[in-house]
C-alpha cells in the first residue's frame, strides 16, 4: 500500500490521472444480488427469486438515465467470469442501435479474470488468468477514467479484500428478497466509506455513492 501512494503521489505531481476502480452493483435491500436480470439468470444454490430486479427498473426513468450515464464514464470494464458471460450473451451480439450501454460495452476495452476461460468470443476481451491483484493494479497504473466492475459479486469481494476499490455505487430496490448471494459475506473485511453521492429515484430506488475510507473507528469503552 505504501508502494501504490507513492505511485499515485508521483501521477499526480507529473498531472496524470490514474486509472480510477468503480464497482456498480444492484441489490435488494437485504443485500441480495443473485438473480437480478431473469428467472434462470442464476439458480445456484437453487434461488427461485431471479428477475427481481427488471420490473421495477424498466420503470424508473430517473434511475435507467443514471445506468446509461455510468457506463458512458468507463474507459474500460472488468468482469468476473459468470457476469462476462451473461453480458456477452446479452450486449455483446446486440447490433448498433444507439443504445449508449451497448455501444460502451461493445467498443471499450474488457478484461475477465477468469482461470479456465481460454477464447472469449466478444471482441476487445483480455483474460486476466494470473496473479489477479498484481494484474489489476497495473490497470489501474495506466492513465485513465474509470475501470468500471458491474456485478460480478465474487469478483468484487476479491477486490475488497485486496483492497483495489476506489469507488463503490450502490443501487438499492425497495424490496426484501429473502434469500440468494448477498453482495458481502457475513465475514470479511471491514471497511469505512464516505458518503460522495445519494439520490433517491420516484419509484424508491436508492442510488448511494462511496469511497472507502480505511478502517472503521470503533468504541474502546462502554459511555457512562
Amino acid at each position: 500500500m505504501i508502494f501504490e501512494d507513492a505511485r499515485e503521489h508521483s501521477m499526480v505531481e507529473k498531472g496524470i490521472a490514474a486509472m480510477k476502480l468503480t464497482t456498480i452493483t444492484n441489490v435488494s435491500l437485504d443485500g441480495v444480488m443473485q438473480g437480478l436480470g431473469g428467472a434462470d439468470e442464476d439458480r445456484r444454490g437453487g434461488f427461485e427469486r431471479g428477475g427481481w430486479a427488471l420490473p421495477l427498473f424498466g420503470k424508473d426513468i430517473e434511475g435507467t438515465t443514471f445506468v446509461k450515464d455510468v457506463y458512458q464514464r468507463a474507459d474500460a470494464f472488468l468482469f468476473g467470469r459468470r457476469t462476462y458471460e451473461i453480458f456477452a450473451g446479452y450486449w455483446g451480439v446486440m447490433e448498433d442501435s444507439g443504445n449508449p450501454i451497448a455501444t460502451a460495452l461493445n467498443t471499450r476495452p474488457k478484461y475477465v479474470a477468469s482461470t479456465t476461460l481460454t477464447e472469449p468470443g466478444w471482441a476487445n476481451t483480455t483474460v486476466l488468468s494470473g496473479d489477479l491483484a498484481t494484474a489489476i493494479r497495473e490497470l489501474k497504473a495506466k492513465p485513465g477514467g474509470e475501470l468500471q466492475v458491474h456485478g460480478s459479486g465474487n469478483l468484487v469481494r476479491r477486490l475488497f479484500d485486496n483492497r483495489l476499490v476506489d469507488e463503490i455505487t450502490l443501487l438499492i430496490y425497495p424490496m426484501i428478497i429473502g434469500q440468494g448471494t448477498r453482495l458481502f459475506p457475513e465475514s470479511g473485511p471491514d471497511i469505512a466509506l464516505d458518503l460522495v453521492d445519494s439520490q433517491v429515484t420516484s419509484k424508491g430506488v436508492t442510488i448511494q455513492v462511496y469511497r472507502p475510507t480505511g478502517r472503521p473507528e470503533y468504541a474502546t469503552a462502554i459511555a457512562d
